[in-house]
């Protein structure tokens, strides 16, 4: 018997029974049967939906399964070293072949470790850098597209810097990246420097907000975090072009070891996930730059993101504005907080980044949803336009 006709006989039951509709009493149990009613039926609704749903999902189990065969073929992985060398094989032998879904396809081998651990000490014991573990994996074509990728980086820092007016969206957040660059002009040095990594980060946060192009470093609500650091620290230093590249394959490795072992989604984990992450990243950017060895690296990375353990993902209106453009200028004021107490110390930390990593996780499937990126809760609850 389904449930809309368990409830039907209920309310036929309740009928015969005579209940007096003209009581309190009556008119509270025969409203309670018309609720259950269509609670009944609106599941049964949902049920259809869910076949509907899983008959698509199975779809897209069989095209990732061709997809995976298309990529991989029956050839050792090995023999392909590097992401495009796949990508131009699985191209030549089928013309055909959508380039997008392999684009976004997972090729975890790309990185034979996934624990960051374990990648510093192969680094140790191959006396290398974290940038030359990523060359490694990646071939020397990483170079050409990290050139790429930093070129957009300061082409939106610099519109950034440039653009004035109140975002889009209803809130009237009106921009500050060229309030506060302007400002940070008439600032001691310390004051200055702070004022300027705010001015780099805010820019690429409201570009991001106004729908300019941005990098997703890890994604577009943490955007202005890297680009910000790195831009302040090429602007204030001398810092040759390749160190500058070298800092981002680091960034991105430690990016990626969050995304494979834990998530980079607010929607999954909340902010600290983004907001969270891209701090890490650019603390281990920095430490990078500033030569500093792969403890004192992940040391940085490690402070990064843990110290935004628990950070929600509230936006306002459901926009990336408030409280999301602040924050990324925070966090880039705290990547390079994190870079300098790392690289004062000898690298040697009680917490790993691995184990950080892993206690985000934890904590954000613990966060009510209310917390992730639902707008619910939290700041997008309290503040309405």
């Amino acid at each position: 018997m389904k449930l809309s006709e368990k409830a039907a006989y209920l309310k036929g039951l309740a009928e015969g029974m005579k209940i007096d509709e003209n009581t309190n009493e009556g008119k509270l149990l025969l409203a309670i049967m018309d609720v259950l009613g269509d609670v009944a039926l609106d599941l049964e609704d949902i049920d259809a939906e869910l076949d509907d749903m899983a008959e698509v999902v199975s779809d897209l189990e069989e095209g990732v399964c061709d997809l995976e065969d298309a990529v991989y073929g029956d050839e050792d992985d090995a023999t392909y070293a590097t992401y495009a060398d796949r990508l131009k094989k699985a191209l030549e032998e089928d013309p055909d072949n959508d380039e997008s879904l392999i684009q976004h396809s997972e090729l975890p081998d790309i990185y034979p470790l996934s624990r960051l651990s374990d990648i510093k000490d192969y680094c140790d014991k191959m006396g290398w850098d974290y940038w030359e573990y990523v060359e490694q994996c990646e071939g020397p074509e990483i170079w050409e597209f990290l050139d790429h990728i930093w070129d957009v980086m300061c082409e939106t820092v610099q519109r950034g810097l440039n653009n004035d007016g109140v975002l889009p969206g209803g809130l009237k957040v009106a921009r500050k990246a060229s309030t506060y660059y302007v400002k940070s002009k008439s600032y001691t040095d310390s004051l200055s420097s702070r004022a300027k990594i705010y001015a780099y980060a805010l820019a690429v946060a409201e570009e991001n907000a106004s729908g300019g192009t941005v990098v997703t470093a890890p994604t577009c609500g943490s955007c202005g975090v890297l680009p910000g650091v790195l831009y302040h620290m090429t602007t204030s230093r001398e810092f040759l072009r390749i160190r500058v590249l070298r800092a981002l394959a680091t960034a991105g490795l430690f990016g990626n070891v969050v995304k494979t072992n834990a998530s980079i989604s607010g929607a999954e984990v909340g902010c600290q996930g983004e907001i969270g992450v891209a701090c890490a990243m650019a603390a281990a950017a920095a430490c990078q730059l500033f030569g500093g060895t792969p403890a004192q690296i992940e040391y940085a990375a490690e402070m990064g993101l843990e110290h935004h353990l628990g950070l929600t993902c509230d936006p306002v209106c459901g926009l990336v504005q408030v409280p999301c453009i602040e924050r990324n200028a925070v966090a880039a004021a705290r990547a390079l907080d994190a870079n300098a107490y790392a690289t004062l110390s000898d690298g040697s930390h009680l917490v790993s980044f691995d184990k950080v990593v892993a206690v985000m996780k934890e904590t954000g499937i613990n966060l009510p949803s209310l917390y992730r990126e639902t707008s619910e809760g939290g700041l997008a609850l309290h503040i309405k336009r």
